[in-house]
């Protein structure tokens, strides 16, 4: 999925409080975040539904892919020539991509990925992300260890 920044776009109260509800438990059901914001079941329902086709959010199981039968998961680090967002279009289309950010520093792309064996991710490295036009080198960092992951950052 491409996420584009949507603008700032405006958040009531009453939506923000949908999603920190969301965020401590996706797994919470419509009656009882209607309890917490004052609506009702059906009201949250179709303020949920409006929150993800606007592209707010999503509602989604997180994995730690090492637990799941994953051998590796790492963030490569891109540095490109030539326009990024035409790059970063291509690596999106890798299904071994989870995750890319567009960066200033270092790299261009921060790209985050899950292979299923140490052959598999320099597979998808040596012939598949430096095989793309204009990516002109990649540094890997192979993960070790989840320590933390969250997603319950509160809404501005």
């Amino acid at each position: 999925m491409t996420r584009k920044h949507n603008g700032g776009a405006h958040l009531d109260e009453v939506n923000k409080l949908i999603i920190e509800q969301l965020q401590q438990d996706g797994r919470r059901s419509y009656a009882a975040i209607g309890k917490e914001v004052g609506l009702s079941e059906a009201a949250v329902r179709q303020r949920v539904q409006r929150l993800v086709d606007s592209g707010v959010m999503q509602v989604v199981a997180v994995t730690d892919p090492l637990e799941l039968g994953f051998a590796r998961q790492a963030m490569i680090g891109v540095r490109t020539s030539g326009p990024i967002e035409g790059i970063a279009d291509e690596l999106g289309k890798l299904d071994e991509v989870d995750y890319i950010v567009i960066t200033a520093g270092s790299y261009d792309l921060l790209v985050e990925v899950v292979a299923e064996s140490d052959e598999a991710l320099l597979n998808l490295i040596s012939s598949k992300i430096r095989a793309i036009e204009g990516v002109v080198s990649t540094e890997t960092f192979m993960y070790l260890h989840l320590h933390k992951q969250t997603y319950a950052w509160g809404v501005r």
